[in-house]
């Protein structure tokens, strides 16, 4: 058969949003990903009249956000065997394309669980559950300490309502800033879905276009992951979600290499990057919603 059969993969729209969105950015660098943020107004303003001495004191507004770089890899190898078996030059190379496909999905889908972790892998890179939370130390700062870093969440309600989603929806909407998207296990979109009666049963077209199928709820998409964690509802403003790489190590393919002790050679694709936010209050998780 000509074709490649996926069998094992599954879906990751999250991330191939972000991918395909200005929210990929290349950084060229640095010890860590940095990202300004703005945090207090200035304490030195106000009304006067006439000749009065004006408050000139100095107060701290901006810091950063700081996120350290992660590394990803998955690796390609094909035996002097299999190229012999493989008809000629033109069968290898489709082998090794095959390979490298295998072994790029594979790193993506390894980023697609990432995207969500909660800290556990110190390797990985800083997901939404640490990011949409209240009281954890993300890019260096203390969501106990510093409340404006703190996501809006939601960890009792069990039972899936359009209301309490959308009392987190509002929580994180500020003016013109809401959320962007709402993202879901499958079994909780389907639970949303059959709370739509069917004339409300709109989808989101760009979403349609990535392949993916999706609701829509207050005019952004709802979007079933397969790699959100169960009983996850999160909704993102993805204009303050950054997923930072290095333009060296953007799924870059190394050259391979032979072992001197093994009929093989091997190389591998790497990604070094960083998922980060500069809006936490701005995204919203429920966390307890049951099966």
């Amino acid at each position: 058969m000509p074709k490649l059969f996926d069998n094992i993969f599954d879906s990751n729209p999250l991330l191939k949003r972000l991918l395909a969105s200005g929210q990929y950015i290349s950084v060229n660098g640095g010890t860590y990903v940095d990202i300004p943020l703005a945090y207090a107004a200035t304490t030195a303003a106000g009304w006067f009249k006439g000749t009065e001495t004006l408050d000139t004191a100095e107060n701290d507004q901006i810091t950063s956000a700081r996120y350290d770089w992660c590394n990803a890899y998955a690796g390609i190898t094909i035996s002097e065997e299999d190229e012999l078996k493989n008809g000629g030059e033109r069968g290898v190379l489709k082998l090794l394309a095959s390979k490298a496909q295998q072994a790029e999905k594979t790193i993506k889908d390894n980023l697609g669980t990432g995207l969500y972790s909660d800290g556990t892998n110190t390797k990985s890179i800083v997901g939404l559950r640490d990011i949409v939370a209240t009281d954890q130390t993300v890019g260096g700062i203390s969501q106990s300490s510093y409340s404006w870093w703190a996501g809006q969440v939601d960890s009792t309600t069990s039972t899936l309502t359009i209301g309490a989603v959308n009392l987190q929806f509002e929580n994180a909407s500020i003016d013109s800033e809401k959320p962007t998207a709402v993202v879901s296990t499958r079994t909780i979109y389907t639970k949303y879905y059959n709370l739509l009666q069917p004339q409300q049963r709109f989808t989101d077209s760009e979403t349609a276009k990535g392949g993916f199928t999706s609701l829509m709820f207050n005019g952004v998409p709802w979007i079933a992951d397969s790699h959100c964690p169960s009983s996850h509802v999160f909704g993102l403003n993805e204009k303050h979600l950054w997923l930072a790489y290095h333009p060296e190590a953007n799924f870059v393919k190394e050259p391979f290499q032979r072992p001197i002790n093994q009929r093989v050679k091997t190389s591998r694709i790497v990604w070094m990057g960083a998922l980060g936010s500069s809006n936490n209050r701005l995204h919203f998780k429920l966390s307890g919603i049951t099966a």
